[in-house]
């Protein structure tokens, strides 16, 4: 089985002070895709630069040719469907079709709530992310769309002339429950997942291999529930979250030892962040970018 490897590089620097720059050097590496994180502020960033994902990927459609990009993730915290069907119909129009929707629930992080609401509940977030994720669906396939829903509503709204990528842009969904792999399941193009946070701190590799391999296993029934085949579907390993968060960029041979299991595994893309120093991912930048074009190759030889 064939494996990608792609990269996130979180929107932290001025575009003509180096931002500019890494989204370049990511084509130039060879990356399949490059996403960035879409929230208004996240973790131990929050008190610094932090730039808007749709502008980011815009620019970023525009500097390159061929490198795919992309959100991971973007969620109902502070997004509406219409607007955000918009937005994505102009950035896919940009960007001449390269554009993949990573998409979940959100968290109870800053984002939950930046405009003034409460936290939702998990139910109330689980009831949101599904009428979102199929309002937006609708809303990239259909030139007009009127719906009144329990949380989102849209009267004709209209969004001509679609996705250059058809019949929509891709949707990469983000989740690990049962209600989110049905919606995985249903509207993906490809699952992603960060792994199980409960064992980020104090679980081994072999831990999260078992716990990713349930997470596969339930989507594979999520998936022949609706009569549909698991397989062609992209699997997303969103990395950094997982045992071996401190390690897998320590040298090419531990990446690639990483690689080979979670491959065996089953899934077919993976993502690695960009280096941030002085941060959760602080990495050699050599190391990173020799990962970048000589790991894959060693996998497979």
């Amino acid at each position: 089985m064939s494996l990608r490897l792609s990269t996130v590089i979180l929107p932290i620097r001025r575009w003509h002070e180096g931002g500019r720059d890494q989204w370049l050097r990511a084509e130039q590496l060879g990356f399949h895709t490059a996403y960035t994180y879409d929230h208004l502020s996240w973790r131990t960033f929050r008190d610094g630069p932090w730039f808007g994902a749709v502008p980011t990927l815009t620019a970023a459609a525009a500097a390159t040719e061929r490198l795919r990009l992309g959100t991971l993730v973007t969620s109902p915290n502070f997004r509406h469907p219409v607007t955000l069907a918009k937005d994505l119909i102009t950035l896919d129009d940009v960007s001449g079709g390269r554009i993949t929707l990573g998409i979940g629930a959100g968290g109870n992080g800053f984002d939950a709530t930046a405009l003034g609401q409460e936290a939702w509940s998990p139910r109330e977030r689980a009831d949101r992310f599904a009428e979102f994720v199929s309002l937006l669906d609708r809303l990239l396939t259909e030139g007009s769309v009127s719906h009144e829903g329990t949380f989102y509503s849209a009267e004709e709204a209209r969004n001509i002339p679609g996705c250059v990528q058809e019949p929509r842009l891709p949707f990469g969904v983000a989740a690990t429950g049962p209600r989110g792999l049905r919606l995985a399941a249903r509207y993906g193009q490809a699952w992603v997942t960060t792994g199980d946070p409960k064992l980020f701190e104090d679980g081994t590799p072999e831990q999260s291999l078992e716990a990713l391999r349930g997470q596969l296993e339930r989507l594979d029934k999520a998936c022949a529930e609706i009569g549909r085949d698991s397989g062609p579907m992209e699997k997303i390993l969103l990395t950094g979250f997982t045992p071996e968060a401190n390690t897998v960029l320590a040298s090419v041979d531990a990446f690639v030892d990483f690689a080979g299991r979670h491959r065996e595994l089953g899934f077919t893309e993976l993502v690695i962040h960009a280096p941030i120093p002085d941060s959760a991912f602080a990495a050699d930048e050599a190391v990173f970018e020799k990962i970048a074009t000589e790991a894959l190759a060693q996998l497979d030889s």
